[in-house]
């Protein structure tokens, strides 16, 4: 699988849909109100704490209030962006750039960081999983390999998804282009399963949470997800953190999607790191006295050591990012994203 340098941070499962593509501008520089828009990964009732706490940080960076739309679709969320339905969200690398291919006014607010508080390990991981007891038909001489995915039913989360299409769509196409039969395939190809295609199947989660639903419950043979997006619901049972042969298991207390499939084992068979995900905002419609504040607080010791942004170890809070050693906030250019862009080349 072809890797890449760089970040990402994935996204949830959603219950309210905002229905705002398409429709004239609801906002402006000079409203009291902040709109912020949610991937569905992030949308989910489970994590409505982690939103809120973001939401009191920016109301008292800016003095506005802030409104929270819930969405069940990455399109949506990416459009309402784009057509200035929303000031701000929290989308994967490929979702920044096709917001920002689509209307250039749409730029990275900030990004978590990795371990070392700088941006030169901000990046989470793209796992290609099978179910427990499956993993031997991918394995060669004591290694996994992706040759047999080839024919099977697999998921996605969503063709906007960095970690739950771009990356391993593109890894999958370099992998098999080195075979003659699969030269010329490409990663459109992969959308869609069938008669004479890559996959049998092709099935799409919405979220990373439904991908790996669609695995745990055999639906596919083959899931694409991110470890940050299911962070929350499984819990490390053998092998190592992010390597292949790594086996999950499905928490006890698993929230919902989870919540039928307690105890459910899988193993990851191919792992990627991924460009850690942005905030993003349209500079069109928050103004630039609102973004420097944004900037500002997000980016603070104060939201670094905020125990409901960025979660240490042995919490019962369920947020977004966890907190493991000097993880926070940093600026970022458009130009950070471009590893992300090449995959398309």
């Amino acid at each position: 699988m072809k890797k890449i340098t760089l970040l990402f941070v994935c996204a949830v499962l959603v219950f309210t849909t905002f229905t705002g593509c398409g429709d004239s501008k609801v906002t402006g520089k000079n409203s009291d109100t902040i709109i912020f828009v949610w991937y569905p990964n992030e949308s989910g009732e489970d994590l409505k704490g982690a939103r809120d706490e973001f939401a009191k940080i920016i109301e008292e960076a800016t003095g506005k209030k802030i409104e929270h739309k819930l969405t069940t679709d990455y399109a949506i969320a990416i459009e309402s962006l784009v057509n200035g339905n929303a000031h701000v969200g929290f989308f994967g690398a490929q979702g920044y750039i096709e917001a920002n291919k689509k209307n250039d006014k749409v730029l990275p607010l900030v990004v978590p960081t990795g371990r070392s508080g700088t941006l030169e390990d901000a990046v989470y991981y793209s796992w290609l999983s099978v179910n427990k007891g499956n993993e031997s038909q991918y394995q060669k001489d004591g290694k996994y390999i992706i040759d047999n995915i080839q024919g099977k039913r697999f998921s996605f989360v969503s063709n906007s998804s960095t970690s739950g299409f771009k990356v391993p769509s593109a890894g999958i196409t370099a992998y098999f282009n080195k075979m003659d039969e699969w030269k010329d395939l490409e990663q459109e190809d992969l959308m869609e399963g069938g008669e004479g295609k890559f996959f049998s199947e092709v099935f799409y989660g919405g979220s990373h949470q439904g991908s790996a639903v669609n695995l745990i419950t055999d639906r596919v043979d083959v899931a694409a997800f991110c470890d940050v997006c299911v962070g929350n619901y499984v819990e490390l049972a053998d092998g190592k953190v992010n390597y292949p042969g790594a086996v999950y298991r499905v928490k006890d207390d698993a929230a919902e999607p989870f919540h039928t499939v307690t105890g459910k084992e899988f193993v990851l068979i191919s792992v990627t790191p991924v460009l850690n995900a942005p905030f993003v905002m349209n500079t069109e419609i928050l103004s630039k006295e609102d973004q420097e504040a944004l900037k500002k607080a997000l980016t603070s010791d104060e939201v670094a050591n905020n125990e409901r942004i960025f979660v240490p170890k042995g919490s019962d809070f369920t947020g977004l990012f966890s907190k493991r050693a000097d993880e926070r906030f940093s600026e970022v250019d458009d130009s950070w994203f471009n590893p992300i862009r090449e995959l398309s080349n």
